[in-house]
């Protein structure tokens, strides 16, 4: 089911058409996995269940604002069941299981079992696509509408809808009676931190969310490593790009405007996770971000510990990415002709290799490689940001030519996801 936006038209008994007051968006996206989970126990199979608690929504978006019920939870909950029984009801194709739930349970408040952490497991289902478990998260876990979700990833409202459809009937008949794959949940979140945000749903932001009460559920240092690791990386959001749009690499960013607030919290996740004594990927990962984040100047950043850092995340990892961004670091502590030998052996082919290596020549004294793959890199480039960023490099070596050398430049990378 497609659900509209949740947003009350305006009134046309009000003069001037003004709004009713609009119901808490906030409280009903904290309270959608838990409403959902109930479904789910009582009985009812995932897809039917979502569509009922969808209803249930709009419902609330309709009624609250003149009539706020004294136990929200509990209110959705007796309407989600209600209009779940009555679809089962009016399907033929279902009488044998509407014997099983034709009981309709007394109004009243709900029960206090938190589900939400076995919907994470769920929407995280390895036979789901990437994408589908990202989307069907979104929705599920994080309470977003269908049209909030295709306008985040810039995708007709249909297609997200058949997408998130597709997902739900993949996972309508699988139980929720054992444990999940944890680092497939972590994984599915960090998908959606890299989504970013748009203008109408800020993703990242919803990311730290979900991630923050996933850690506060899970005996496990990997989550809050992940926490924290989004917390230092959305620390310097603001300072990411200029006031035109332009791309703004990490050692030419105002950081005091990055938020002090977010790393000092992010730290402080970290210090705890990593007493845990079981390092993971995303706890190596925030490590990095931490000393970055630590650095009052960009000349100050400490890159031999970051090397050491990068030699773990190989270690616990294996990831040509990690290697890739290893050999950023390398470059910076030991120079750029080190940084070029840990390159070698790598797949050209790699996200941003080319814009590496063309950074590389660039410190090392190379300009006519480093602005052939400056342009290469540009032409490569995932977004327009980055793309006029490369070109102006290239641009830039190819007026200098024989001119003063700057090796102050920073690559179009640096240790964000």
């Amino acid at each position: 089911m497609t659900a509209p936006d949740p947003r009350p038209a305006p009134d046309p008994a009000v003069p001037g058409g003004a709004r009713p007051p609009a119901v808490d968006e906030a409280l009903l996206r904290e309270l959608t996995p838990a409403v959902l989970g109930i479904l789910v126990r009582r009985g009812a199979d995932f897809a039917a269940a979502e569509d009922a608690v969808q209803e249930a929504l709009l419902d609330a978006v309709r009624t609250w604002p003149a009539d706020p019920p004294r136990d929200p939870r509990g209110w959705l909950v007796t309407v989600a069941w209600r209009r779940f029984l009555d679809v089962t009801r009016a399907d033929s194709a279902r009488r044998r299981r509407e014997d099983r739930v034709d009981r309709e349970p007394e109004p009243g408040p709900a029960p206090g079992a938190d589900d939400t952490l076995s919907l994470y497991f769920l929407c995280a289902h390895p036979a789901l696509s990437p994408s589908s478990a990202v989307a069907l998260t979104l929705r599920a876990v994080g309470g977003l509408t269908t049209r909030q979700i295709a306008r985040a990833y810039l995708v007709p409202e249909a297609t997200m809808a058949q997408r998130i459809s597709r997902a739900k009937r993949t996972v309508s008949g699988v139980r929720l009676d054992r444990p999940g794959d944890v680092a497939t949940v972590l994984r599915v979140l960090y998908l959606v931190f890299n989504e970013g945000y748009s203008s109408d749903v800020d993703l990242a932001a919803e990311a730290i969310r979900l991630t923050r009460r996933l850690a506060a559920a899970v005996d496990h240092p990997e989550p809050a490593g992940l926490l924290a690791l989004m917390l230092l990386h959305h620390a310097r959001r603001p300072a990411r790009t200029a006031p035109d749009g332009s791309l703004v690499p990490l050692a030419e960013q105002d950081r005091g405007r990055w938020d002090t607030a977010a790393i000092a919290e992010g730290i402080t996740i970290l210090h705890g996770a990593l007493a845990r004594d079981r390092l993971g990927e995303y706890q190596a990962q925030a490590a990095i971000a931490a000393l970055h984040a630590d650095a009052r100047t960009a000349a100050e950043t400490d890159w031999p510990q970051i090397v050491e850092w990068y030699d773990e995340l190989v270690r616990l990892t294996g990831s040509p990415v990690a290697r890739l961004n290893r050999a950023v670091a390398v470059g910076e502590a030991d120079g750029p002709r080190a940084g070029l030998a840990a390159l070698a052996g790598l797949d050209p082919d790699l996200p941003r290799y080319t814009a590496v290596a063309a950074w590389l020549h660039d410190r090392a004294g190379d300009p006519a490689d480093a602005a052939r793959l400056y342009a290469e890199a540009a032409h490569r480039a995932p977004n327009l940001a980055e793309r006029a960023h490369l070109t102006r490099q290239a641009a830039r070596l190819n007026a200098e030519a024989a001119g003063p050398r700057d090796t102050s430049r920073e690559p179009a990378v640096d240790d964000a996801p």
